[in-house]
This record gives structure tokens, C-alpha cells and sequence, in this order.
């Protein structure tokens, strides 16, 4: 069979299942269907490959092309924009002919000649003829075209981040481009954004259907409420009054809605026709899916049954299997995320329409700071020796069943075995028992409860141990402190409670609340685990980031006295200083267990994170085996475990696949017998990788093996704390933050001169200094860096102990001491009642003293410039001088010397 044979024969089989009909030029009868495909039929300018007729009459044409001429698809638009601009032969003068193909049976372009300027796109197969219909009954209003002339934005209710955002997407729909990208820091509205969009996109683009796409079914969930609370600007119903939303929780996918919501995962098991549970949507990516083979056409959800996707946490939902999902559908997809890396950019063509990190969110008070608290403890730090002279402890590691036995050597354990294959119960006491101690004496002492806590653990096995030792030092009841991971029962009802109940004070999750989920009074981030990926890191801390008033944060912990205004990271393994990567780690599915991932393998799921994951869970066993277990899985495997590993971690090479797949799939589609070379025919590398899952009892051997490994019970080490306390009180860090400081004085000092802060004293501030300094103070705080923590970096280079500085106008006191204008830092208020104290006393000296009146004016003007560096004319007739009477009473008690005297207090207190 000839190349454009088989090229026809794929054009067939799609156009076919598409709806189509397909005859041939001398045999027409355009009657037999709604879509007929005429293959060879005549136009003025030639015969073309196929013309396409709908309800008798032609709509567009479908240039074919061999599998080879894939690569080169676009050098052959001219050839069918030719045919679509040429005569019909037949009686099809003043037919609408807009649409064009072209074709290789793989690859499928398509242009449609109605758009303001037509441009090509890949699409994953032909459209259906009602499909093509309804876009002709629309005329030259395609949605396209619709998307050049959106109105302009109400800014009404938006954050400016949010109002560049959505401009950036009108942007980008109106250039027509196919994909974009929203970065946007936890808690500032991404999901908003996306509604609003929405809405734009059905209302003044014309699009039929929208699905907002999540990976796990909370965020879906949290998805829903959002767009039924949604209500826009220019309408007083809501969101879901106006389209129909709905949330896909079966099989089914009706057709009459406007606004769907889905985990990829259903999603993927709708396209596949796979059963797929509520379990398999809990996290994140997994259920039984299918590498990229296995998407195929689906008449009920054809690919242009959605004309937008709103990817959520796209940063880990659009990879491997996932990418084919979005592919398959003719869309434009955005994609939300607060932590893109280099993959994410470059999926959405590096159209980045907005970006809004969380050093911005800080700076505008979207998001909080954090601040960071050290715990070190001696065997967290260097690991422990367990001696094999004495008897050892040994558990199970899921039955917890505990045994005695010995050690052939001893055995020195580092820290990253710790809560793996050692367990030290006294590290985890000793962690817990600091974290404990510290909260009320140094963290939060005007607390009566503890903050809302979320500790991450290693596993479910090290949570375990975490929940019974948090209960324990805290000598509070199961409610205090609760395991919330994708393995607990009702993690959703927990998870609310640790939301929006005053119990649990604590959380303990593996990676469930890792990411995306919200809880916003979330105060302490208590890491018991490390974290290698940027990302992923950046996720897990954007957990604390969530604002709250003192009324809401009331609600769940009512001795607090002020608004959320920052978070503690409570770094108990070097998480905060650990070296991070940007690339993806082999573990993807860190939730879900061994067991889980050899099952998703044998139901069909060769998806590359899946066999990544398999491969890196049997890293770890490979290093615990006997050399009896070795040879027992290379007997019944046919192949040692690192050369299984090897198969597993270069599945998707893309060269070694392509290399070897494609060659087969020519051959295949050829129909005809390979030339017998005497050597087997090669096997699909992922097959091959994914073979050995299939066995059943070879899943049951490497469960065995996995289940007899114990975990070690270092009883003998008692743990201690080497250093506890806040980052700034270690030396290094405190001068990394002074010289921080320094550098945004110098990057600001044309300012801060013109206040007169620096290089210009003694002199008056503005009155407006405050604002100013205040604006300027949160690039710090975006920094992690406050007015204390400076404070604290001092008093430890300096070797003092200072009072508390705790406001903006101590800026002031800092920013001079830093400059070396002043030899002494204290709090800025004391330094202008020191002043006040030098100038009161000199203008008393003479004769003329003032009255005692008059000294109670002047001690409030002091106390006012205390707190806001100066005082102004208009300053008295506020709170608490209008009380008193005023200007006009300050001029009473004055005289004409009053102005004189304000410039002279604004000189003398602020020196």
C-alpha cells in the first residue's frame, strides 16, 4: 500500500467515526447523511482530495497527505485554501466554502475561513458535521472574531492583579492565542479571576462550553462554590442563575450545560469509557488512567465539544497522560498557577499574560510573611550509632506489630533514613516538645490556644507517630491533633473541622493539604520532612499566606488580639536552607502507596509518572533487599530490579521511542509482513517497562519483601535540641538580613533624603512620611524582614539586648543606626520622648515657662509624634486635639508663635 494510501485510509476511519459519510465523486448522493465526504471531487482549479457537503451543500475541503509530510502539514495550506476559493463544479455557485483540512491520517490541521484573519491549528481529529453547521449558521460572528472585540473591563471589585490579569487574557483571546498562562500568588483570587473570565468568554466571546479542570475532587468542590457564589457586575443574579454549572460526578457528561467542573482523572475515564471511583479522585493526578495510546475518539465528547479549558494548579496537572487530555480537544486552555517552572512556561507557548508572585502579594497585603523558627536537634542533625551488642526493637512498618531481635553490625543512620527506615522516638518528642514550649513563650505569648498547626510528615507511618507524640506532649485529646492524609477516614469532614472549628488545634498531612487547599487560619507550618523541589516548597508554605481579619481569625482561635499579619515556619529538618531544584523530581504521586501504583500499572496505566513513581518507590526497597530477595526477583522477574528500574525511569525516552515505535507503526499500518530479518521484533519500551505489573504474583512478592523490611526502633539515642530559636539568632543569617537592609537603604535613599530621615538632620519630617515609609517598609516585608527582626539581627551582632520595635516610625530609629547617623537604637518613641524631654527642660530654663496647660498640649504633640514622625497644622483639629478645642485653642494657649513652635517640635523631637 502506497504512503497516501495509508494516509486515506486513517482520513477514513476518523472521518467516519466523526459522523461523515464518505462516497466517491461518481457515486454521489448527497441525501444519505447530513455530513458527506466526496472523495476526488472536481472544483475550477482541480480535483481535491475530499470535499466536505452539509445538508446537501459544501462547506469546506480536506487536502490528504502522507504520514511523512506530517512534520511539513502547514506547506500545504495554500493548496486547500486554493480549493476552498475556487468554483464547486456543479450547481454550488454563492456556497459558502470556509472550511479546510489538512490531513496525514496523524496529523490533523484546520482553518476556517470566516475568522477576521484564518489561521490554521492542529486539531485532534475532524470536526463533526453538526459541528460545521452550526459554525455556518453563525456566519461571519465566529467566536474568534467575537474575541477581538471584548468591551472594556469593570474594574469594580478587582485587585489590580486580578485587572491584569484579565486584560492580559482579552489580550491574548484577541490575538488568538491558543494558550496562556495566569501566575498568581496563593490567596489572591486566582480562582476569582478565572469566573470573571468565564463570564467574559460566554457573554461576549460566544462560547458555547467551558470546563474548569482541577486534579483533586476537593479542589473541585471548592471550584463549585466559587462560581455559584460568583455574581458579576453588570447582573444581579449569580453566576449559576445565569449559565448552568455543574459538576461532573458520573460517567455521564450532559450536554445542556454551559460550565463544567472535573478532575482530570474523570475526565480521563469519561474520554476512555474507564470506571474510575471517588477514591481515585482524592489525589492528586492518580486514578486509573492511560499513557498517550490510550486517548482516543469519542463520539460523545467530541474535541470540540469545549471551546475553553481552565486548567487549575496547572503547574502539576498537564504532563504525560494529562497533556493528551487537553490536547484532544479543540480549545483554548489557560492555566492558573502561583509557582510555574520552565515546563509550565513552555506548555503555554511562554505566553505569560500576567504575573503576580508572592513577594507582589506581600508588598500589596494580599498575602502575609512568614517568619521562620528554627528547631535543631542533635540526631536530626548527624544521625545516630545503634549498637548490636544489645537487643533492638524492631516495627513493622503498616501492621505497627513489634518485634525484638539483634544486629549483625552496627549500624550508623542518617538523617534522611530517620522516620523511614529508623524511627527515633526521642527525635520526635524532643521536636514536638520545643515547637511546644516556644509557642506561648516566644511565637504567640498573647495567646491561650494554640495557633492552627500543620505539620508535614514523610509518610502516613511517620504522621502516625507524630499524631500519638504531638497528643502526648501536649497532654490534649484525639481531637486536639488529627492525621489528615489521603489514607484517613473522612479527610474532607476533617479537613472542614481544621477549617472552620476550633478543634483540631493541629494537623498532621503527608501531601494533601500541601497544595491548593485552603485554610485560612492556618498560623504555624511545622516541617518534619525536607523538600528538594522549589515548587513544591513554594506550594507548601503558601499554605500560611492566607490573610484574615481578627473577627474571622476569632472564629477558630479567640484569644487572637490583631489581624493575621504573618505565618511561622518551623523548620525542625533544615527545610528553609535545604538546596532546591527547579526540575521534576522522579516521585509524582508521594500520597499514594506501593500498592496503588503497581495496581494503576496492571489496570493500563503506563502513564510516565506512574512507572516514575513505581521506579523510585523500588529504588528505596532495592536498598533494603538481601541478596536472596535480589535473586528472587530476578528468578521470577527475568531481570534484575535495577535493570527493571532502568526499563521503568527510560520508558519515555523520546528518542529510544521513537526509534523503536514508529518504524512498527508504518509497518502495522502497511498491512503488509516485515521483512523477516531473523531477529524478534522489538518491544514497546513502555510495555516492556509496565510487563512484569501485569503478573500478579510478582505485585505480591514485592509487597512481601516491602512488608517484611522493619523499621528499626532507636531506642537507645536520646535526642537533644542544639539550637532553637527564631533564623535571625544565628550570626549568619542575621547579617545576610543586615546587609539586605543596608542594600534597600541605598535603593531607596533618594526618598528617604527627601524625608529627611537621612543626611539631613536635625530636621522636620514630612508630614506625609509615614505613608511613604510605610509603602516602602513592605518591600521588607515582602522580604520576611520587620522592624524587630531588624532589631533582633542587631542586638546579636552588637551583643545588646534592646527593647521591642514594633512599629513604622522605628524605621526611622533603624534607618539612621544602619547609616551611622545615631550610636544608640532605640525604639523610635523613646527617642523622642528623650528629645522632648532635652527640649522641654531648656524651654522651661528661663522666666517664661509654660503652663500646665500647655504642657499637657505638648506631651499629646509629643505621643502624636511618636507614632507618626511629625505634626502638622491639620493634625490639630483631629483626634485627640479636636476634643480639646483645636487649632483654635492651640493659637489661644500660643499666640502667633504657635507655627514657630510646631517647626521647632518637628525639628527637635525627630533629631
Amino acid at each position: 500500500m502506497k504512503p497516501e494510501q495509508i494516509a486515506r485510509r486513517g482520513i477514513d476511519q476518523q472521518l467516519i467515526a466523526a459522523g461523515w459519510v464518505i462516497q466517491n465523486n461518481d457515486q454521489m448522493d448527497l441525501g444519505v447523511s447530513l455530513g458527506v465526504a466526496v472523495r476526488e471531487f472536481y472544483t475550477s482549479t482541480g480535483p481535491v482530495d475530499y470535499a466536505l457537503f452539509v445538508d446537501g451543500k459544501p462547506v469546506g475541503v480536506v487536502e490528504a497527505k502522507e504520514v511523512r509530510k506530517g512534520g511539513v502539514i502547514t506547506s500545504v495550506e495554500q493548496q486547500s485554501s486554493r480549493y476552498v476559493h475556487s468554483i464547486f463544479l456543479g450547481d454550488y455557485s454563492g456556497e459558502n466554502v470556509r472550511f479546510a483540512y489538512e490531513a496525514t491520517g496523524m496529523v490533523t490541521r484546520f482553518t476556517d475561513f470566516a475568522d477576521i484573519k484564518p489561521r490554521s491549528r492542529d486539531v485532534y481529529w475532524f470536526h463533526r458535521p453538526e459541528t460545521l453547521q452550526y459554525l455556518i449558521r453563525q456566519g461571519a460572528d465566529t467566536m474568534r472574531n467575537n474575541l477581538r472585540h471584548f468591551p472594556a473591563l469593570d474594574h469594580r471589585g478587582l485587585r489590580k492583579c486580578q485587572i491584569e490579569a484579565l486584560q492580559g487574557l482579552d489580550s491574548s483571546f484577541a490575538a488568538n492565542k491558543p494558550r496562556a498562562l495566569v501566575q498568581m500568588a496563593t490567596g489572591a483570587g486566582k480562582t476569582f479571576t478565572a469566573i470573571s473570565s468565564t463570564y467574559r468568554l460566554l457573554k461576549y466571546g460566544k462560547m458555547k462550553r467551558v470546563l474548569f479542570l482541577v486534579d483533586t475532587r476537593n479542589l473541585g468542590q471548592q471550584a463549585e462554590r466559587e462560581f455559584q457564589a460568583f455574581k458579576p457586575t453588570d447582573d444581579q443574579r449569580q453566576f449559576s442563575d445565569i449559565y448552568g454549572v455543574t459538576r461532573l460526578h458520573s460517567p455521564h457528561i450532559p450536554k445542556d450545560s454551559t460550565v463544567y467542573i472535573s478532575t482530570i482523572q474523570r475526565l480521563y475515564s469519561i474520554l476512555c469509557g474507564k470506571p474510575i471511583t471517588d477514591a481515585d479522585e482524592e489525589t492528586s493526578g492518580a486514578g486509573s488512567g492511560g499513557g498517550e495510546k490510550e486517548v482516543r475518539y469519542n463520539k460523545n465528547v467530541p474535541p470540540e465539544f469545549f471551546d475553553c479549558i481552565i486548567v487549575d494548579e496547572c503547574h502539576r496537572s498537564i504532563y504525560n497522560v494529562w497533556m493528551q487530555v487537553l490536547e484532544y480537544f479543540d480549545a483554548f486552555i489557560i492555566g492558573l498557577t502561583a509557582t510555574p517552572d520552565g515546563r509550565t512556561i513552555a506548555f503555554f507557548h511562554q505566553n505569560l499574560v500576567s504575573e503576580y508572585t508572592r513577594h507582589d502579594a506581600i508588598i500589596d497585603g494580599v498575602n502575609v510573611p512568614e517568619e521562620i523558627f528554627l528547631i535543631e536537634t542533635q540526631i536530626t542533625k548527624h544521625g545516630a550509632t545503634v549498637f548490636k551488642d544489645a537487643p533492638v526493637l524492631f516495627r513493622e512498618r503498616y501492621t505497627r506489630t513489634k518485634q525484638w531481635g539483634q544486629l549483625d553490625d552496627d549500624l550508623t543512620y542518617t538523617p534522611s533514613q530517620l522516620n523511614g527506615e529508623v524511627v527515633n522516638p526521642s527525635q520526635i518528642h524532643t521536636i514536638i516538645r520545643a515547637f511546644k514550649e516556644n509557642i506561648f513563650a516566644t511565637l504567640y505569648p498573647e495567646r491561650r490556644e494554640v495557633p492552627k498547626t500543620l505539620i508535614f510528615a514523610k509518610d502516613d507511618s511517620h504522621a502516625d507517630d507524630i499524631v500519638k507524640v504531638v497528643r502526648e506532649e501536649f497532654d490534649e485529646s484525639n481531637d486536639f491533633c488529627r492525621k489528615i492524609t489521603y489514607s484517613s477516614e473522612n479527610a474532607e469532614a476533617l479537613l472542614s473541622d481544621f477549617r472552620n472549628s476550633f478543634y483540631p488545634r493541629i494537623a498532621v498531612t503527608v501531601d494533601m493539604i500541601a497544595t491548593g487547599t485552603d485554610v485560612k487560619p492556618l498560623e504555624c507550618l511545622l516541617f518534619m520532612r525536607d523538600v528538594r523541589s522549589k515548587n513544591y516548597y513554594e506550594q507548601m508554605i503558601g499554605r500560611g499566606t492566607r490573610t484574615l481579619t481578627k473577627d474571622e481569625l476569632q472564629l477558630v482561635s479567640p484569644s487572637a488580639t490583631d489581624d493575621k499579619d504573618h505565618f511561622v515556619i518551623i523548620d525542625a529538618v533544615g527545610v528553609t536552607t535545604s538546596a532546591k531544584t527547579e526540575t521534576c523530581q522522579i516521585e509524582h504521586k508521594p500520597g499514594i502507596s506501593l500498592k496503588e501504583l503497581m495496581e494503576s500499572i496492571a489496570r493500563g496505566d503506563h502513564s510516565e509518572e506512574i512507572l516514575s513513581s513505581t521506579a523510585n518507590r523500588l529504588i528505596r526497597l532495592s536498598r533494603k533487599m538481601t541478596r536472596r530477595e535480589h535473586e528472587a526477583f530476578s528468578h521470577l522477574v527475568g531481570c534484575a530490579i535495577s535493570s527493571q528500574i532502568a526499563r521503568m525511569l527510560d520508558a519515555y525516552n523520546q528518542d529510544e521511542t521513537y526509534e523503536e515505535n514508529m518504524p512498527l507503526a508504518a509497518d502495522r499500518d502497511d498491512g503488509e509482513p516485515d521483512d523477516d530479518d531473523g531477529h524478534a521484533e522489538p518491544q514497546n519500551p513502555i510495555e516492556l517497562a509496565a510487563a512484569p505489573f501485569h503478573d500478579a504474583a510478582v505485585r505480591a512478592m514485592i509487597l512481601d519483601i516491602y512488608r517484611t523490611h522493619r523499621q528499626l526502633m532507636d531506642l537507645d539515642n536520646t535526642d537533644f535540641t542544639t539550637f532553637v530559636g527564631r533564623d535571625v539568632e544565628r550570626g549568619e543569617v542575621a547579617e545576610k538580613i543586615i546587609l539586605t537592609f543596608h542594600d534597600w537603604i541605598a535603593a531607596n535613599q533618594d526618598t528617604l533624603i527627601a524625608l529627611g530621615i537621612i543626611y539631613a538632620q536635625p530636621h522636620k519630617l514630612r508630614s506625609d512620611a509615614l505613608d511613604v515609609l510605610a509603602s516602602l517598609a513592605l518591600q521588607l516585608r515582602a522580604k520576611g524582614i520587620t522592624e524587630d527582626k531588624l532589631r533582633q539581627c542587631y542586638d546579636l551582632r552588637d551583643g545588646k539586648r534592646r527593647s521591642k520595635l514594633s512599629q513604622i516610625a522605628d524605621l526611622v530609629s533603624l534607618i539612621r543606626y544602619e547609616m551611622g547617623l545615631i550610636t544608640e537604637l532605640t525604639p523610635f518613641a523613646e527617642r523622642v520622648r528623650a528629645n522632648y524631654k532635652k527640649w522641654i527642660f531648656a524651654k522651661n530654663a528661663g522666666n517664661n515657662q509654660f503652663s500646665d496647660e500647655q504642657n499637657k498640649w505638648l506631651q499629646l504633640i509629643r505621643d502624636h509624634v511618636a507614632t507618626s514622625l511629625s505634626i502638622t497644622e491639620a493634625d490639630l483639629d483631629l483626634t485627640p486635639f479636636g476634643n480639646l478645642g483645636g487649632l483654635g485653642k492651640f493659637y489661644q494657649l500660643f499666640g502667633n508663635a504657635y507655627k514657630q513652635l510646631l517647626e521647632e517640635i518637628n525639628i527637635h523631637l525627630v533629631a
